[in-house]
C-alpha cells in the first residue's frame, strides 16, 4: 500500500516516543548480526539520549502519531577534525513504510542536526551484508571508510 509523503512529519524525538521507538529498534536488531534485541535495554538508551540532548538526538518520522521510522546522530569530538564530529545510528523505516522516500527525509534531518550542532563529519556503521544500505548511504554522498570496525563488550 502506497502512503502520501507529504503527511510524513520529520521531528526530534520525546520521552513520550520511546516505546514506539523500541518497536522499531526490535526490528533493525533483528536483522543486525551484532545485536540482540532487548527492549529494557533499548528504552534506557533511548531515554539517555532523548533527554541529554548534549549527547545526541532521534529524529523520528511520523504519520500522524504512528512512528513509521527514526535515526539518531550521537556527537563526539575528533582529533583528526579538530572539533566536533557525529555518528549516525539506528536508522530504521518500517518495513511496510520503506521505498516512499522517509529514509531520505530522516537522512537529511540528522545531516542538518548535525550540521547545525557544529559537527563537520558525520560517520556510520552498517552491516556488511546490507548491500541496499550501502547504496542508499552512498546516493546520499556517504564513502565508504578505509577504517575497520573493532568492538569490546565490557
Amino acid at each position: 500500500m502506497q502512503y502520501p509523503i507529504d503527511k510524513i512529519c520529520v521531528r526530534q524525538a520525546i520521552t513520550a516516543d520511546v516505546t514506539q521507538l523500541c518497536d522499531l529498534l526490535l526490528l533493525l536488531f533483528a536483522q543486525e548480526a551484532d545485536f540482540k534485541p532487548d527492549t529494557e535495554r533499548q528504552a534506557r538508551g533511548l531515554r539517555l539520549i532523548v533527554e541529554q540532548p548534549e549527547v545526541g538526538c532521534i529524529y523520528c518520522a511520523t504519520d500522524g502519531d504512528r512512528i513509521v521510522g527514526m535515526v539518531s546522530i550521537l556527537f563526539t569530538v575528533s582529533t583528526a577534525e579538530g572539533g566536533r564530529a557525529a555518528w549516525l545510528e539506528d536508522m530504521i523505516v518500517h518495513p511496510s513504510r520503506r521505498g516512499q522516500g522517509i529514509g531520505e527525509r530522516l537522512l537529511h534531518g540528522a545531516i542538518s542536526g548535525a550540521r547545525a550542532a557544529g559537527c563537520s563529519r558525520v560517520t556510520l556503521l552498517t552491516d556488511a551484508t546490507n548491500s541496499s544500505a550501502m547504496r542508499f548511504y552512498g546516493r546520499a554522498g556517504f564513502i565508504r571508510s578505509q577504517m575497520i570496525p573493532f568492538r569490546l563488550s565490557l
